[in-house]
């Protein structure tokens, strides 16, 4: 059995031998498991006045990035740094916007280009009004079920209480066994 120190020992020289252990001259950054080649070198876009637009900030929360992590636009481009994805996506966006359209223009374009799978939620009509309307209906039906079944249990119960009579429990005691509960209580009193 290792016991604290020699465990904090053994681990502490094996960080220092892989401190130590010589690197091959091949292995340059692309030998680090921890950087992502591709992001590191890849040129980053210029600030403009368009990437804080609250407009274009709104058009791209209602589109899904086609990277395939399921988040918006604007999510996918100011969290995951490593997407290649999301910055097209925006650069085309602010591209319809220098263009002249509105909001509901360009999403327009997104769905004709991508097809509706490039939406955030699904448009209310037609069969998409089921996924908005099934889920309501089914707790409203299930919240009127409960209650009606509750309704029903709680008037059934004093009709079962006064079919039973009141209680008498002293009828069913012997007088021995009160006598000894007399005496049992009278110990615990003293």
């Amino acid at each position: 059995m290792m016991d604290r120190r020699e465990f904090l020992g053994a681990t502490f020289g094996g960080l220092v031998l892989l401190q130590q252990a010589p690197v091959p001259p091949s292995a340059g950054p692309q030998a680090d498991p921890l950087r992502i080649p591709e992001a590191a070198g890849r040129a980053r876009m210029p600030i403009t006045d368009y990437n804080n637009d609250p407009v274009i900030k709104q058009t791209e929360l209602q589109l899904k990035c086609t990277c395939g992590c399921n988040l918006d636009v604007f999510t996918c481009r100011t969290t995951d740094f490593t997407c290649t994805y999301s910055p097209q996506l925006h650069l085309e966006i602010v591209e319809l916007f220098k263009q002249g359209m509105t909001p509901e223009e360009v999403i327009a374009a997104f769905v004709a280009k991508y097809g509706e799978q490039a939406l955030m939620a699904p448009k209310a009509e037609g069969f998409n009004l089921a996924g908005y309307l099934v889920p309501g209906l089914a707790t409203l039906a299930a919240a009127t079920t409960l209650a009606v079944y509750l309704l029903r249990r709680r008037r059934q119960a004093p009709a079962v209480v006064a079919a039973s009579g009141p209680a008498d429990h002293t009828g069913s005691v012997s007088p021995e066994e009160m006598e000894r509960l007399r005496k049992a209580l009278s110990e615990v009193a003293d």
